[in-house]
């Protein structure tokens, strides 16, 4: 098939752990859906309070679109919070340590692309909040 929509109303949101009383974070996984190939994109839904781990790639770049909310981007060592709005977008290049994190008291949806796409997993790094 030469191309794929992927319907907001058919999105699956993920649940990912977190601690009891911590804010979540869910998230839609788009590679398969989209049928990419040599990419992956994912939608994050972050509630109010939540963050995700700090991490980095060895490989892959990352590229971050905020849809709605306001994204709060630790990157770099020593971390560098860098605020992106939504119709914002903030692109990491490989082996810079990163943390997504939501300030705000609405949820924040974010677009994220990688290439290439990792087999595997990030190197987990101490938190920057």
């Amino acid at each position: 098939m030469g191309f794929r929509v992927v319907e907001p109303a058919r999105l699956e949101w993920i649940t990912r752990p977190h601690e009891p009383g911590e804010p979540a974070r869910h998230v839609a996984e788009l590679s398969e859906a989209a049928g990419f190939a040599h990419t992956r994109a994912n939608v994050w839904r972050y509630e109010p309070g939540a963050k995700g781990r700090r991490h980095r790639h060895a490989f892959q770049e990352e590229t971050f679109v905020v849809l709605s909310g306001t994204l709060s981007m630790y990157v770099g060592d020593p971390p560098e919070r860098h605020d992106v709005a939504a119709g914002g977008l903030i692109h990491v290049d490989p082996g810079t340590p990163l943390q997504s994190v939501n300030h705000a008291d609405q949820d924040l949806v974010v677009y994220a692309y990688g290439i290439p796409p990792e087999s595997e997993t990030a190197e987990i790094l101490d938190s920057a909040v």
